[in-house]
């Protein structure tokens, strides 16, 4: 076989490996347990969602109400009601601190994570945080986003299954689309941000102007010091971008040497 077709099979086959590993696997086992859980339908969630939410839970940030013993614990958590995140790997994370949140009983603030298929961290903290000055709370962002990410993340998966067995040009052109993954992540956080920053409501009992919350780096929002950066998962995102990108130089690379 022609190496700079072998190599773009194996760097395609790399960012599948990442994507599924990261994002398709923990979506497609998780899929529908928090309504479950909301449901009170607890009986229906099988040993393996549990076992791969704990797998996934592993290290991750737990809500300062969450009894230790029911850390990575997923049916300690319920009986508890703590605060139960999705399994896949976080994209983003943003925290807030305030002098009414101090160090000793806050740590890390009030973070909460962004994932394509929801939410983990202090959601609640933070939904009450944005009442107060007049914002949406978080799940009314991204609606669609999370109802077809695993579709989409799917589709995904078929195009590079697809660029690794057959070897026509055209699929280069939609290897473009988990190369440009990150890119499309920051824009549509961006979008939301701005969404949420500019339809504040007057129901907030602290009154501020429309704003564009930081999307990167630091910031200021009324009292509170606001921190946003990359999560795991978005290094995730990125290294599926570049192997995705060098599979379609290989592959580009590939046809000029066997002249199609």
């Amino acid at each position: 076989m022609n190496q700079s077709l072998l190599k773009s099979k194996i760097f395609a086959g790399i960012a599948l490996v990442i994507m599924t590993l990261s994002f398709t696997f923990p979506m497609i086992s998780f899929h529908g347990v928090l309504n479950k859980i909301d449901a009170g339908k607890k009986e229906e969630i099988s040993s393996f969602q549990k076992i791969v939410w704990g797998i996934y839970n592993q290290g991750r940030y737990k809500s300062t109400t969450t009894p230790k013993d029911a850390h990575n614990n997923l049916d300690k958590m319920i009986v508890s009601s703590s605060e139960i995140g999705v399994a896949s790997l976080p994209i983003w994370s943003c925290s807030l601190e305030a002098p009414n949140y101090p160090k000793e009983a806050f740590p890390e603030g009030i973070p909460v994570f962004f994932h394509f298929d929801g939410f983990s961290g202090e959601v609640h903290e933070m939904n009450t945080i944005n009442h107060y000055i007049g914002m949406d709370p978080m799940w009314r962002g991204g609606i669609l986003e999370r109802e077809i990410g695993i579709y989409a993340l799917l589709f995904l998966s078929l195009i590079m299954v697809y660029f690794i067995a057959y070897n026509q040009k055209v699929m280069s052109y939609f290897m473009l689309i988990p190369t440009s993954l990150p890119l499309l992540f920051i824009a549509d956080y961006s979008y939301w941000l701005y969404w949420f920053g500019h339809n504040l409501h007057d129901w907030g009992a602290f009154k501020i102007k429309p704003f564009m919350p930081t999307v990167f780096g630091d910031g200021k929002v009324a009292q509170f010091t606001t921190h946003s950066y990359p999560a795991i998962g978005f290094y995730g995102l990125v290294l599926i971008g570049i192997f995705s990108l060098l599979a379609i130089l290989a592959r580009s690379k590939a046809m000029k040497e066997i002249g199609q």
